[in-house]
């Protein structure tokens, strides 16, 4: 990963408070406290506030998604059946670029975003180079052949740093993953706490 990428994400991580990715040279690791000069906070944040940092952590988990396509899947989420923050999350999950991270493919969603745009992932055998893709339960995502020698594949495959999830069967020697089924906010092995209904609170304000 490049040094801006990796800056990125450090961002990330003092701007919402918490080691997002439970990476082991996060900042926060050592500094608890917020970004700027003294990284004062408010000792009571408002209610829209913490609804307001619930969205920003969630979205930057998932690789800072856009404002406007984060807003998408909340409509979605409120459209299916069932609780809006899990259907909230579980469309999160469905990404591709969340998929091939959660497969151990590559060591941060970030890797697997370039590896998605770079045309290296495929869908049940077709190129797909959108990381927002959503994935099917049932559906195989397989990183090619010619991929699999990318330094950041190689040391996300042989020194592995999380397990994989019950719901998505990896198999790091032919670099397949299949996904089973969509989790439930349980399932998800967030490295810090997922606020999903304080999200559905802020957009239903």
């Amino acid at each position: 990963m490049s040094g801006k990428r990796q800056s990125a994400k450090h961002k990330i991580d003092r701007r919402v408070g918490g080691n997002m990715w439970g990476r082991p040279k996060s900042p926060y690791n050592t500094r608890q406290s917020g970004p700027g000069m003294h990284g004062q906070r408010r000792s009571k944040p408002t209610d829209y506030g913490t609804q307001l940092m619930a969205k920003q952590k969630l979205k930057g988990y998932y690789g800072s998604v856009g404002e406007k396509q984060f807003r998408r899947y909340y409509k979605e989420a409120v459209r299916l059946r069932g609780d809006t923050g899990q259907n909230l999350v579980g469309l999160l999950e469905r990404r591709l670029d969340a998929v091939v991270y959660r497969a151990s493919f590559v060591p941060t969603v970030f890797a697997s975003r370039q590896l998605i745009n770079h045309k290296h992932v495929t869908v049940n055998g077709k190129i797909v180079n959108i990381p927002s893709y959503q994935i099917k339960e049932g559906d195989v995502v397989e990183v090619q052949e010619k991929a699999q020698t990318i330094p950041m594949v190689i040391q996300a495959t042989q020194t592995p740093e999380r397990e994989v999830p019950e719901y998505v069967e990896s198999d790091l020697k032919s670099m397949k993953a299949t996904f089973l089924r969509i989790p439930k906010l349980e399932d998800i092995p967030y490295a810090v706490e997922m606020e999903p209904h304080l999200v559905v609170e802020f957009y239903s304000r």
